[in-house]
């Protein structure tokens, strides 16, 4: 059998040398567009309870979180080897002392073995860069930024707080580094066609992004855009599995083939959710691209076009 796309597992097996499982962080990180450093109310689209684990909570500290973490999985995986998850909020922002021990922290932590820092372009300074080259060479590392979107009025509708020549910028800065970078972007969102979708695909591909996050628009109960959705529905188009099924594939054709897809769907508990979801677990939604891809003969990178 052919190969679909690049899958996430199989590569991120390669990079650490063994099998390893992400453990997420709530290391007590804000964000500026929360803080009034340049907005406040953060993305009209984020409640980080829909993917922060029980036993995220900054009354823990890194260490703590890490070894329950640990304890979870080990039941499971006794073997296993881990990276610490920096996953809310902002991971980057602040005094450059208190975030580099926060991350010196976690690898003292017992088969930790690497980091997965999750952040905003704007929020990336040389000197963290330099810092973060350096760890490189000693422990697996890479930086995950929140792209969203690549055009810069959906960004303003959103209250992203940054411009997508900011997200430009800060990739290939960190690509220049020599540090494994990544991506989520969010397709659904208010004011992108499927066309634009589509595109931003080409636009990704241009940049040195080497893992790439996929996430359905979800409405979240208390955010924002749910209010806005509920006043002005006519502005969202709130694609129905099957749809969303046929603009990932659209979408992955359109990627560079060497881009490593480490997923496609994102999912929130049901408790949290302003509009009902698809019901579908991750893998069964993984299983319906993979059938559909072979239906269509489609495949990651068919429809690439290098600029």
């Amino acid at each position: 059998m052919s190969v679909l796309y690049k899958e996430y597992g199989p590569w991120l097996t390669e990079l650490a040398g063994c099998k390893v499982q992400k453990i997420s962080i709530n290391a007590g990180f804000t964000c500026p567009n929360r803080d009034g450093v340049v907005g406040t109310g953060g993305c009209t689209y984020c409640n980080n309870q829909t993917f922060n684990p029980a036993y995220c909570s900054t009354t823990k500290s890194v260490s703590e979180q890490l070894e329950e973490g640990k304890a979870f999985f080990r039941k499971k995986y006794p073997e296993m080897k881990y990276l610490a998850y920096f996953q809310a909020y902002t991971n980057t922002y602040g005094d450059i002392s208190r975030v580099t021990s926060l991350y010196e922290e976690s690898l003292a932590v017992d088969d930790v073995i690497g980091l997965v820092i999750g952040t905003r372009p704007d929020c990336m300074p040389d000197e963290l860069l330099t810092y973060l080259e350096t760890l490189n060479k000693r422990t697996v590392l890479i930086v995950e930024y929140g792209v969203e979107s690549v055009y810069d009025d959906v960004l303003r509708r959103i209250n992203r707080g940054h411009t997508f020549a900011c997200t430009v910028d800060a990739v290939r800065r960190t690509a220049a580094h020599g540090i494994v970078t990544g991506a989520h972007i969010i397709l659904g969102l208010p004011g992108q066609t499927r066309e634009r979708i589509l595109d931003a695909a080409s636009v990704l591909s241009s940049l040195p992004i080497d893992t790439l996050k996929l996430h359905q628009l979800q409405l979240i109960k208390g955010t924002r855009m749910a209010e806005e959705y509920f006043n002005n529905p006519q502005d969202f188009h709130l694609y129905t599995a099957d749809e969303y099924i046929d603009l990932v594939i659209d979408f992955v054709e359109r990627l560079r083939p060497d881009m490593t897809l480490e997923r496609f769907v994102s999912q929130s508990p049901t408790s949290l959710l302003a509009v009902p979801g698809w019901g579908l677990k991750n893998y069964e939604f993984v299983d319906k691209v993979r059938k559909r891809m072979q239906e269509r003969g489609a495949r990651q990178g068919r429809l690439f076009v290098a600029e």
